[in-house]
């Protein structure tokens, strides 16, 4: 009869143990502790393990070896397939340029997909009368759709950021984003433009270089293709039209004579046009400081958003169909859920920190 009492016992000191260590309860589930120390407390539990478990968990991780070298494989076919039906999508694309620079109109036709009722769209909406003021004033004889690629970086969060007030204009004379696969597990993506005043370049490119390799220092870290290095092209700026640098003028006083003096220099300038300039990529990862890193990153999120999704479908980005955040939309519903329970000091600050809320992988941006 004194063993539960015994058992209470143990179990208090296990928890005095904890906390002594600095552990909270949650803490003890694996799920709840950082990333670093989740896979510190995991490492340990396989050391702990009997022998004879520890050599199955070696065959099993064998197993998973010769799964991923299987599964490169599989992303080496699906970049081949993706090659394929790119050729079988450009004759679609090329009608869709066509109708967006007004070189062909379209036959009036009925919608081939059921749209949604007026009932279903009719709650309140905001007004929209100000922002909606130059749309408006477009006339019915406008040739195409003006503005098709402005309208749809503006649209979207990540391209819009890119965008500045001095690029509209030439981003006004996109009349196409275009794909093309390559032979050296590469794709390029190519901007054409209109004849334009900023620089003499019909065509800007944006090449992207893919890896879907095992990597042998660290195999199980493989999650499918990625982005690991892209290279821009020389954009052919008219004379004191290059968006990406800027003048400045700055007075210095002469210590001595008094003498005042004009400096003029260029500096970089914010401009969508940067994206064109990418960091250059060491061999060596450890050499690329940690700025060139985050810019890198960001860059083949977006060349990675480009070709998967704008690119395809344009068309939607500009009517609302698909937006690039679709978890926005959870955002209304703040302040609706009620809890009837009450939360312990653990739960609450478990919830603060983000634990509840799924983190995107790095390769979700970067896999093809």
């Amino acid at each position: 009869m004194e063993a539960p009492h015994e058992n209470e016992e143990a179990a208090e000191s296990v928890n005095e143990d904890e906390e002594k260590k600095g552990f909270t309860l949650n803490q003890m589930v694996p799920a709840y502790m950082n990333a670093l120390l989740r896979r510190q407390f995991l490492q340990e539990m396989i050391k702990s393990l009997p022998a004879p478990l520890q050599k199955r968990i070696t065959a099993l991780k064998n197993l998973q070896l010769e799964h991923l070298k299987l599964e490169a494989e599989f992303f080496d076919e699906v970049y081949k397939l993706e090659k394929k039906y790119q050729e079988k999508y450009q004759p679609l694309l090329e009608k869709r340029k066509a109708i967006v620079c007004g070189d062909v109109e379209p036959p009036e036709e009925d919608p081939k997909w059921k749209q949604e009722s007026e009932e279903e769209n009719a709650e309140e909406m905001p007004d929209f009368s100000k922002l909606l003021k130059k749309i408006k004033e477009i006339p019915e004889d406008a040739k195409g759709i003006p503005n098709f690629w402005l309208t749809i970086f503006r649209n979207t969060e990540i391209l819009s950021e890119m965008v500045q007030e001095h690029d509209e204009p030439v981003l006004q004379k996109l009349t196409d984003i275009t794909i093309k696969y390559d032979d050296e597990h590469s794709y390029t993506l190519e901007f054409h433009f209109d004849k334009n005043e900023y620089f003499s370049n019909k065509v800007l490119t944006k090449q992207y270089f893919l890896k879907s390799t095992v990597d042998e220092d660290y195999p199980f870290g493989f999650e499918g293709p990625e982005i690991y290095k892209c290279k821009g092209c020389n954009i052919n700026w008219e004379k004191k039209m290059n968006l990406t640098v800027k003048t400045i003028r700055k007075k210095q006083k002469h210590k001595e004579r008094g003498a005042v003096r004009t400096i003029v220099k260029q500096v970089p300038n914010d401009s969508f046009f940067n994206f064109f300039n990418p960091p250059e990529v060491s061999e060596d990862k450890d050499e690329i400081d940690e700025d060139s890193q985050g810019i890198l990153a960001t860059d083949f999120e977006i060349g990675h958003f480009l070709r998967a999704r704008v690119i395809p479908k344009a068309v939607l980005y500009y009517t609302g169909d698909v937006i690039d955040d679709e978890d926005e939309d959870d955002d209304s519903y703040d302040g609706e859920e009620e809890e009837d329970d009450e939360e312990s000091g653990d739960e609450k600050e478990h919830k603060s920190s983000g634990g509840n809320k799924k983190k995107p992988s790095p390769n979700e941006c970067q896999q093809q």
